[in-house]
């Protein structure tokens, strides 16, 4: 029997619930226990797909072609089940399954209403996904509820744990909240009254919070956890101390330190192996002791906002844990590009260009590329970064001038890059799409098997087949590939059905290090084993700078 674990945030967002959550399940997996994570979000879109990167940071892309938060790929990240579609859901979709449900009759002409209509398919929802998302029952599920307490969102989501804490066995479900406590510099001093409010809130839904997460930018003292526990109602030991650090990786460890993963145990009455963190000791370790550094150039219209590119930021760093080196990473603004002006460009070891939307800065991002390949820069392209680095080629070596994609320029006098109409999903159903689409669920998305091309990069990177996630709905156009390839271009990977065109290279004559993938490798990455794409990345930007392995 599955047990819960629900992790509640107050006072105000972004204070790192999915990392917490992550770093607990982590711990809890160390001890033995299956563990699988639930993103419950109370906004009203069906998922996350549709929405701006400033507005919601990373699209995590499942193995199943779900879109969804970008704290699943902290999930994946720091346990090793992988997440579904069942892992994610909104408000949007347990309203449209209700409706579709009164729809049918289901409700056997009953009105419908939030209690209890909302609030058990919220219940349902939770429990399927605790089934369906570890191949079979996980022994604990740790779902994390968007928002903050007090929200009107996301009061729902919390009357729905609160019941299933009083229908479920004592000892099944277990509450985590993470609150502020600020430093108030004029003052001098942390400020607990915040924390207290948010509690006192959390209280009167009716949830009392077996452990509380204490966030700071500093470690908050033993007499401020003793205030805390005081007006909170609650054990000292279970105010835990949560503060800034340098790297994600040592959350597990604090945690550790400070008894939560001991506390959930004794309030799940579960008895479990103890913790063994020594792979994440060793991360940290690498972390901090490189051999090397070097510098990667992305090159992007999101980054003055990093959350955009989560995952490939983390996967960077993950080949530097498991190449014994430092990845600094110089982000530059695209459309300070567009002018001629490639300074910037200066001093990189690697250039990279990741996947995006709209044609906003995408003249910059191929001033980026056309600068690596000139200059031998180790380069790779992901979706959008393949499909530019396809459209610099073929401008400026190719010779076809004013090549570029309908996404850009619909009329362009060459479109190597086009929306494809027709494709087979992963269950063999052929999708059809076009201009006029919804933009919501159209796209190429999650994992697909391809063969690899012998002899080439891609082989010595992937080996004879390479199974990556995906999510885009342009495509290089097959009918200018015999035009490219006869200009030097490789085509190392197709999908075996369509025939489309998954990985570009250049040969080694033409160029030490030139790359392009149309997937997203940067989703299956993780600290523990790092990923051969950008493991072989970072090796051939030290190769750049003289250092070979």
């Amino acid at each position: 029997m599955t047990k819960f674990i629900f992790v509640t945030g107050g006072v105000v967002s972004s204070l790192g619930k999915g990392i917490a959550a992550a770093s607990l399940a982590a711990i809890l997996e160390s001890r033995g226990l299956k563990v699988t994570l639930l993103k419950l979000d109370p906004y009203i879109n069906v998922d996350p797909g549709t929405m701006s990167p400033f507005q919601h940071g990373e699209v995590f892309v499942t193995e199943d072609g779900a879109e969804t938060d970008l704290d699943l790929g902290h999930y994946e990240r720091f346990v090793s089940a992988k997440m579904r579609k069942s892992n994610n859901f909104t408000t949007g979709q347990i309203y449209e399954s209700v409706i579709r449900k009164e729809r049918r009759g289901e409700y056997l002409g009953k009105t419908v209403q939030v209690i209890p209509h909302i609030i058990n398919e919220i219940q349902n929802f939770v429990e399927r996904g605790a089934t369906a998302s570890h191949d079979g029952q996980a022994d604990v599920a740790i779902c994390e509820i968007g928002g903050t307490v007090g929200d009107i969102e996301s009061l729902p989501f919390l009357e729905a744990a609160r019941q299933m804490s009083l229908r479920l066995p004592q000892g099944d479900t277990a509450f985590v909240h993470l609150t502020l406590v600020p430093y108030i510099a004029s003052a001098g001093e942390l400020k607990t009254k915040p924390t207290q409010h948010s509690v006192q809130k959390l209280r009167e839904i009716g949830i009392m919070p077996t452990a509380l997460l204490c966030r700071a930018d500093r470690q908050i003292p033993e007499d401020e956890r003793a205030k805390i526990s005081l007006f909170a109602n609650m054990r000292e030991q279970a105010v835990i101390s949560v503060w800034d650090v340098d790297t994600i990786y040592k959350i597990p460890q604090m945690l550790h330190e400070q008894g939560l993963d001991e506390l959930i145990c004794q309030e799940l009455r579960i008895n479990a192996k103890p913790a063994d963190l020594s792979v994440w000791n060793g991360l940290v370790h690498s972390l901090e002791n490189p051999k090397h550094e070097v510098v990667i150039g992305m090159v992007g219209k999101y980054v003055d906002l990093t959350e955009s590119y989560k995952s490939l930021i983390e996967a960077l760093r993950h080949a530097g844990i498991h190449n014994e080196t430092k990845v600094s990473i110089r982000y530059i603004d695209s459309e300070n590009l567009e002018h001629g002006d490639v300074s910037s460009l200066a001093g990189l070891d690697a250039i990279l260009v990741p996947g995006g939307f709209g044609k906003r800065g995408t003249e910059g991002k191929i001033a980026a590329i056309k600068h690596a390949r000139e200059n031998k820069i180790p380069y790779l392209g992901i979706c959008l970064g393949m499909q530019l680095a396809v459209i610099e080629f073929a401008r400026h070596v190719a010779g076809l001038q004013g090549a570029n994609s309908t996404e850009f320029e619909p009329n362009g006098p060459h479109p190597v890059v086009a929306l494809i109409t027709e494709w087979m999903d992963r269950e063999g159903r052929v999708e059809k799409r076009d201009e006029g689409s919804d933009l919501g669920g159209t796209m190429r998305l999650g994992s697909q098997r391809c063969p690899v091309k012998p002899n080439t990069l891609a082989e010595k990177i992937y080996g004879s087949e390479v199974n990556e996630r995906h999510r885009h709905r342009f495509e290089v156009n097959n009918v200018y590939v015999p035009k490219l390839e006869s200009a030097g271009l490789v085509i190392s990977a197709r999908t075996p059905n369509e025939s489309l065109p998954e990985m570009m290279e250049l040969p080694s004559s033409m160029h030490p290090w030139f790359f392009g993938v149309q997937f997203h490798p940067e989703f299956t990455s993780t600290p523990r084993d790092g990923h051969p794409l950008f493991s072989a990345f970072i090796k051939a930007a030290l190769s750049h700078k003289g250092i070979t392995g």
